[in-house]
């Protein structure tokens, strides 16, 4: 049954026009499930095929667009023949052989049939061209040849011609529906394309000057889109009311300070300044900590958790994993219990006693604060008065996530963390509802570490520095990656585990990783801590959180597999006491080229935020930040590297036009469209 008006183009893909269930499923697998997702399912690229090259001209290596008619054709003489199917091709000065190796392709052939095609040239006894997609020409102008042609993001259960057939269609039939929610007043003073217009343009390009401003227009429907729904999601809030958390420092904060072993740097006494300002408004203040690996971001978490505390207030604090809750509970524990403070910890891997006894201290409000992962989304964990929710590693968690969290209590003060540094365009873009504060000093005694490239035959000198250090009383990571997370492949790291034990007897070598057991994941990292372990041979678990500032050399295998984040928030779990450092990149042998760039960009700046701009330019804004929920910022066409004109264009449209209708009365369609979209992220958070 076709469905039919503007709901239509939210109805499942399988009603339209030549999909089925076995073709929906096809789709689904490119993330298309409505026949608004096939309409805006871009291309990756274009072929310019507006050229016919006469066969006499075709050259291996070329891609060429060519008319040609059958002079003869061979198929397979069964199903279990698997040789290609193959046709003799005229123009009527030269003849060309193509080649499909998927002889099914071929099965409508005959001779003397005219064809347009457009494939690959290659030298194989003779000019041929392989694979080539073709149709067969009638009346109407051909489809592949002639034009810029789109290439889209396909599988090998839908052909780059099934699918064009595909879009073509859901544009026919519901392009029309398709409501233009960008206010006419932003379309005109910037004189942009219609919507259905852009849509046409992006699919089927006419020229290059006119898919830009296609794809310009839609860009900044995405942006602005954006930008309008954050502001209005912090308009809403702003009419919240927050507990007024003391700002005046106390007794506690007073002894608080006097226990560090070290005084704050002027960033942190700064940033703990903004964050204790926003705790004494009644609004729920909206927080992003911003700070390189070792730049002190938990002593400032820990200045807002103890104004918590002083003011009545409990606190949650949330972290990525299991092992680094732990450390952050043995810390805080020992920081705050002379305070009076209780620290409570809740994990997956607690004993059932163990977890009970903590959900009633969380529930009574014994426990002022409660450190923890994902358990703390768990149904049966209740606070009796949550003040303070600080969420560590912001990128991990996502800010669906984020959302359920705070969603505990009735508009909590929020501070969330990061060691991955944001690029002021992204900070702007996804968390334009935060206000950020940087922590740009490293605390006195943080030293460079020097990094270095390295092959596989260098393993030698990096085992008998290993084997120095550790005769100097000193320690080292030897991190590998994970081949397959999905499915817990721990090849890697067991084998280099073996490997090392054999090459460096006599030392004192542990192995880290997911899938331990969390008592034994704590034994190592207690004892690695303790100095009782030379050597860890760890996944980048470690990535996050480990503190040992005994550990002076890191070496990471393969290391173009890890992403430049990743690789930046390793190397910093070395450097972090008085010996040299050195974090050691060894290349693979199969290191692809973006793998290599990587370790480059690792060699050449420690700095996090030239690294970040390098991350985003290579994995996209969603990876970064853990956004790509919902459509949170998962772009179809806008590129944040690419677009901040545009970014700071759309941001300033949103802004005058809520300053001018605060609830959007006069843009309907617009309000639809920002209301539908707010539904998706709130369910993300159920």
């Amino acid at each position: 049954m076709r469905p039919d008006g503007a709901a239509g183009l939210t109805a499942p893909v399988r009603y339209l026009r030549g999909v089925g269930e076995k073709r929906a499923q096809a789709l689904s697998r490119l993330g298309i499930f409505t026949i608004e997702d096939l309409i805006f399912y871009f291309p990756r690229r274009y072929e310019d095929r507006r050229r016919l090259t006469p066969l006499s001209d075709l050259r291996p290596g070329m891609d060429a667009a060519v008319t040609a008619e059958v002079v003869s054709l061979s198929l397979p003489e069964s199903p279990q023949d698997r040789s290609p199917a193959s046709a003799m091709l005229t123009d009527g000065a030269c003849l060309v052989r193509a080649v499909w190796f998927n002889p099914g392709q071929a099965k409508a052939l005959a001779p003397q049939m005219r064809l347009a095609l457009f494939g690959r040239v290659e030298y194989r006894g003779g000019i041929q061209l392989t694979n080539p997609e073709f149709e067969i020409l009638t009346d109407q102008p051909p489809r592949i040849t002639g034009r810029i042609v789109p290439v889209y993001p396909a599988t090998a259960s839908l052909t780059q011609r099934r699918l064009r057939g595909l879009i073509d269609t859901a544009l026919e039939e519901y392009g029309g529906r398709l409501a233009d929610y960008l206010p006419l007043r932003v379309r005109q003073k910037f004189g942009m394309k219609g919507l259905r217009e852009a849509l046409d343009e992006l699919h089927h390009p006419s020229g290059e000057e006119p898919w830009i401003r296609a794809r310009n227009r839609l860009a900044f429907d995405e942006l602005f889109l954006l930008q309008a729904g954050l502001l209005l999601r912090r308009r809403s809030g702003g009419a919240s009311r927050a507990p007024s958390l003391s700002l005046r420092p106390g007794e506690g904060s007073r002894r608080f300070l006097e226990r560090l072993p070290f005084p704050p740097t002027g960033a942190q006494r700064r940033a703990i300044g903004e964050i204790l300002r926003d705790m004494d408004r009644p609004e729920p203040m909206n927080r992003l900590l911003q700070g390189d690996v070792g730049s002190g971001k938990t002593l400032v978490a820990a200045a807002a958790i103890l104004a918590a505390a002083d003011s009545g207030a409990q606190s949650v604090f949330m972290v990525p994993t299991e092992i680094l809750a732990q450390q952050h509970y043995l810390k805080l524990r020992d920081l705050f219990g002379p305070l009076g403070i209780r620290t409570a910890l809740l994990t997956g891997g607690m004993r059932a006693g163990d977890r009970r006894e903590a959900l009633e201290a969380i529930q009574s409000g014994a426990a002022r604060l409660v450190i923890g992962t994902h358990a703390l989304f768990g149904g049966d964990v209740a606070f009796k008065e949550l003040g303070l929710a600080v969420v560590d590693e912001q990128h991990r968690f996502g800010v669906l996530q984020k959302d359920a969290l705070i969603s505990r209590a009735a508009s909590p003060h929020v501070l969330v963390m990061t060691a991955t540094p944001i690029p002021r365009t992204l900070v702007l873009s996804v968390y334009g509802d935060l206000e950020v504060s940087v922590l740009d000093e490293l605390p006195p005694g943080r030293k460079p570490v020097r990094t270095a490239r390295l092959g596989p035959g260098d393993e030698p000198s990096l085992l008998a520095l290993i084997r120095e250090r550790a005769g100097q009383g000193q320690q080292a990571y030897w991190v590998c990656p994970l081949i397959d997370e999905g499915e817990g492949d721990l090849g890697a790291v067991t084998s280099c585990y073996g490997r090392l034990l054999r090459r460096l007897p006599g030392l004192r070598i542990e192995m880290l990783h997911g899938r331990l057991p969390m008592a034994e994941k704590e034994g190592v990292m207690r004892r690695f801590a303790a100095g009782e372990v030379d050597l860890l041979v760890a996944t980048a678990i470690i990535e996050v959180g480990v503190d040992v500032p005994n550990a002076s050399v890191i070496v990471i295998e393969d290391a173009g597999r890890f992403g430049l984040a990743q690789l930046h928030q390793l190397r910093g779990r070395v450097g972090r006491g008085e010996a040299e450092s050195l974090c050691a990149l060894l290349e693979g042998r199969g290191t692809s080229a973006e793998g290599r760039e990587r370790i480059a960009a690792m060699c050449r700046t420690s700095d996090g935020f030239a690294l970040a701009e390098a991350d985003l330019r290579q994995r996209g804004p969603g990876e970064v930040c853990g956004v790509r929920q919902h459509g949170v910022t998962d772009f179809r066409v806008a590129d944040l590297m690419r677009d901040r004109r545009i970014l700071e264009l759309a941001r300033r449209e949103a802004q005058a036009l809520l300053e001018e209708d605060p609830t959007l009365r006069s843009e309907p369609l617009l309000r639809a469209e920002l209301e539908r979209r707010e539904r998706l992220r709130l369910a993300g958070t159920a």
